[in-house]
């Protein structure tokens, strides 16, 4: 999936340069992985091909390996526990073209889906809002709005939906008290004043020509120890110049994701004085269906599509092929 996530960075960031951009390539790999559950043939291979994938059951045994493990939800866990993580998938067909049997086994058995039939033809704008409900739901409120306007019409078959919410709480925590502004310098090089975090513990930091890589540990259950492989982080890589994220872009991602990130990430912790990490709140929503041009997915976007195991015929019997019509990604992170 590291490849993946480098390939989509590459062009999001390429498509996206004059905002901000946070985007999980995880939601975008499982909604694939929903919808190559309902194709056949050529549409199926271009989608393993993308994922990186040999077979459909290669899709569904990663996504249980991490429901049982990076995304298992662990904060019961004794001592305090760690990050809340839910991830939730579903599906909505209109009621003139249900689920195919096998097909519905498949979300609901292996991706543990939730799959509904909703009124696309009369009543589009109340299965809107029933998407959004769950979207609602699964994100602990975080993404109210998830269906784009004017995505979702009377001509709707099929709508398929990854969620995934994750909310933790620093390993080595930052007060408040500690919280001031500084200057946050932008690429097209003013500044701006923000909010800081600080402390003085010692982080696991790496330090690499034109860049410098921090990773910050989320708490866990005291029967884990501390250390580089603990649970779950966010890493920052922070190049020297300020004018430097398009190059340490280029870096990472013209090569393995995977085996740069095995090489660049912190071994070891060393003690800092006192540093921030700038509070920021960011959003982003945007269709993704260039980007999977880009990729090679594009069968799935034509008359071409072979998405025949996933709906029952129409009632009127017409059998018409149907097509995907978009792919899109709100994400929001605080």
């Amino acid at each position: 999936m590291a490849d993946l996530t480098a390939r989509l960075t590459k062009r999001l960031a390429d498509a996206n340069s004059d905002r901000n951009l946070v985007f999980s390539p995880l939601s975008i790999h499982a909604v694939l992985a929903l919808l190559a559950t309902g194709t056949r043939g050529d549409t199926l291979e271009e989608i393993l091909r993308v994922l990186g994938a040999r077979s459909r059951s290669e899709l569904e045994d990663s996504v249980a390996r991490l429901l049982d493990g990076p995304l298992r939800d662990r904060s019961s866990e004794p001592d305090g526990g760690g990050p809340s993580v839910a991830f939730a998938s579903g599906v909505w067909s209109d009621l003139t073209r249900p689920l195919k049997p096998a097909f519905r086994d498949a979300v609901v058995g292996k991706y543990k889906a939730e799959a509904s039939s909703v009124d696309f033809r009369k009543y589009p704008e109340q299965a809107v809002q029933q998407i959004d409900a769950w979207a609602a739901a699964a994100t602990r409120n975080l993404i109210q709005s998830a269906v784009p306007p004017g995505a979702v019409h009377r001509g709707t078959d099929l709508v398929l939906a990854n969620a995934i919410y994750f909310r933790g709480k620093w390993d080595v925590p930052f007060y408040e008290s500690s919280t001031k502004n500084r200057p946050f310098y932008r690429l097209d090089g003013t500044a701006v004043d923000v909010p800081f975090m600080s402390n003085y513990d010692r982080h696991f930091i790496a330090e690499h020509d034109g860049f410098k890589v921090l990773q910050l540990h989320y708490k866990r259950s005291s029967r884990y120890p501390r250390s580089r492989n603990h649970g779950m982080s966010m890493c920052i890589f922070l190049p020297d110049a300020r004018d430097g994220l398009g190059s340490l872009l280029d870096k990472i991602t013209s090569s393995s994701a995977a085996g740069f990130l095995r090489e660049h990430l912190p071994t070891s912790t060393v003690s800092v004085g006192e540093f921030g990490v700038p509070k920021f709140e960011l959003s982003f929503q945007s269709s993704l269906v260039g980007v999977l041009n880009d990729l090679g997915l594009r069968l799935p976007f034509t008359q071409d599509a072979d998405l025949s195991e996933m709906l029952q015929e129409q009632d009127d019997g017409s059998g018409l092929p149907f097509l995907v019509q978009d792919v899109f990604q709100k994400a929001v992170i605080q």
